[in-house]
Formats: C-alpha cells, structure tokens, sequence
C-alpha cells in the first residue's frame, strides 16, 4: 500500500515540477513600447524596477521576485475567474490586493519604514547582538535557554535556529496584515455610499477572519517552539524544515485518514527536498556576490566576466527555484485547507 502512495506523490511531484519548469520559462513579456519587461502585469513591472534601485541583498530581491511571479500568477487566474463571472462577490480580488500589500510591506516599498534588516539571510546571523536576534522578548529568552541548556547538538541548534526565524517571519507577516487591517477600518469609516459600505464591510470581515487564523497559527507555533526548546528534538522527527513541519502539522489537526496522511507525507518529503535546494541556492548566490565584489575591486576584466556569468546564472536559478517552491507550498496548503474542509462537510 505504501509502494502505492509513494509512486503516486512521485507522479504529482513529477507533474508539478514540470508545470512550474514551462511557467517560469515563458517567453518574457513585452511592454507597450515593445522592450521586454519582466511581469506581464504593469505594477508589478513598476515594483520591481524600484526594488532594483533600492539596497536589497541579491537574495532579498531573488526572493521578491519570486513573490511577484507567485502574484502575477494569482491576478492572471484572477482575471480569468470574472470573465466566466466567479468573483461576484470580490473576495478574491480583495485578497490580491492584501496580498500584494503584503509584498510592498515585506520589502520596505509600502512607504514606511521597514523595521526588518536588509540582510536577512543566514550569513550574516554571526553579525547579530547576542540576547536580541529575533527582535521578540519572548523568542529571545526561549531561544537563549534552549542554546545554553546543552541539549542541542550544533546540527540541532542551526534547525532550531531556522524554526525560530521562520516563527519570527510569521509574527511580521502577521503586523502587516493587522497594519492593513487598521487601514481599511480607516477607510471603511469614511464610506458614504451604502453599496460601497456593504462591499468593504464584507473585505474586513474576511481580514478579521485571517488575522484570528494567523494568530491561533502564531500561538501554535510558539507553543511547538517552547517545547521543543525544553524537550529537544525527537528521534521520530518527521521532518527538519519549518515551513514542512507547519504544514504536516495543520494536516494532522485535519480529519483526514491514515492512509491519506501516509500519501501527503510523501508529498512534503519532496517538498523538503526543494526547500532545501532553494536554501542552497541562496547561500551560494549570496558567496557568489561576495566573491563578484571582490573581484571587481582587483580590476582583472576576464575575471569579473567569468564570476558575473555565474552570478547571473545563480540569480535565475534561484529565482526559479524560489517560485517552483513557493507555489508547491501554495498547493499543497490548498490541499490540505481543501480535504480538511471535504473531511468535516462529511
């Protein structure tokens, strides 16, 4: 039965892997003025040529970009849906705009101050003041106990780590969406027209509903960090990656069979594996600028060609990498909402 399941998740995963490989290598677009842009979808295109004129790492922008391709993505299907007359009621698209929020505020384009570092990534965590590396009284002192409790081997303490930022990503998405959820209340206040009122009474509603989600899923996550820091790692961990273990968690508190669970576990093993290869990716994009930046400094013109052919080759594979893995976790997080919803309808 398990022999079954395994070569079913690899079909998915196989069919999946070659969907996203035609998606991200369309032909690119072009704009009105007949040069090639990067999005078909103006805004998009707009946002990202100021992203390149602002200070991000080679990483934080591969990581936009991939964000923007997943949104693209959306507001085409999107488009799709009114034409057949499938979004009468608005909920998508008010969930694009939020989600594209999301995206301006994530990286400092939403026109306030980005209190989250530029360099983000997992080089620089050695630059970091010791007792204030997750910017949260609370993760600090569960995560200085648990690296000074002598439980951890070093391997076990990079995964806590990586489960600690992941948590700390979670709590600034979720001041984003509550930011977003005061502005529309800003704006539903000024309302006159009661057709209007209706429509962005029903969007507020739907943000509510999202923040209490992201909320329950926060003190969750928090409630797995403290006793994981105070009772180590098991040897039947299932998985190693933060964003894997979420959603194998969300899977188990749904009602779904063993024999389902079995299948989706499967999945999330190949999932893994790509978060893992896009997290290489990332690392070794970010040694590749390092080594163009120091190259550039010595003037030796055959040697910068050489390191910018591969930096340029690095950043499309890990931009690639980047949306194949977020739009699998896309689905699969569909998935799992979708079969729990048909499991409790039954």
């Amino acid at each position: 039965m398990m022999r079954t399941y395994v070569v079913v998740a690899l079909c998915f995963v196989g069919v999946m892997a070659g969907k996203y490989s035609r998606e991200i290598n369309e032909k690119k677009p072009s704009g009105s003025d007949g040069q090639t842009v990067e999005f078909r979808i103006s805004k998009l295109n707009q946002v990202w040529e100021k992203a390149k004129r602002m200070e991000l790492s080679p990483v934080r922008l591969a990581e936009l970009h991939s964000d923007l391709k997943i949104q693209e993505k959306d507001e085409l299907q999107w488009k799709k849906l009114t034409v057949e007359g499938l979004d009468e009621s608005g909920e998508k698209e008010a969930q694009l705009r939020r989600n594209f929020h999301v995206i301006l505020a994530k990286y400092g384009m939403d026109g306030k101050r980005d209190t989250r570092p530029l360099e983000s990534n997992y080089l620089k965590d050695h630059d970091t003041k010791e007792g204030d590396m997750f910017d949260d009284p609370r993760l600090d002192k569960l995560w200085n106990k648990a690296k000074s409790s002598g439980k951890f081997s070093s391997e076990e303490l990079l995964n806590l780590k990586r489960e600690f930022q992941h948590h700390k990503d979670k709590i600034h998405e979720y001041n984003i969406l509550m930011d977003t959820v005061s502005r529309t209340e800003e704006i539903h206040k000024n309302v006159i027209s009661p057709a209007e009122g209706d429509s962005k009474e029903k969007v507020l509603q739907q943000k509510h509903t999202d923040l209490k989600e992201k909320m329950r899923d926060l003190n969750q996550g928090f409630e797995r960090l403290r006793k994981l820091s105070h009772e180590g790692f098991t040897e039947d961990s299932e998985f190693r990656e933060p964003r894997v273990i979420e959603l194998w968690e969300a899977a188990k508190r749904t009602n779904l069979t063993e024999d389902e669970l079995d299948s989706l576990k499967e999945e999330l093993r190949h999932f893994e594996t790509k978060v893992e290869k896009h997290s290489h990716y990332q690392e070794q994009l970010e040694l590749s600028h390092q080594k163009l930046r120091h190259v550039e400094a010595l003037g030796d013109k055959e040697h910068i060609k050489r390191n910018q052919e591969k930096y340029n080759s690095l950043t499309e594979k890990t931009r690639e990498m980047g949306y194949k893995m977020k739009k699998h976790m896309q689905d699969l997080s569909n998935k799992i909402s979708r079969q729990g919803l048909e499991h409790n309808e039954l």
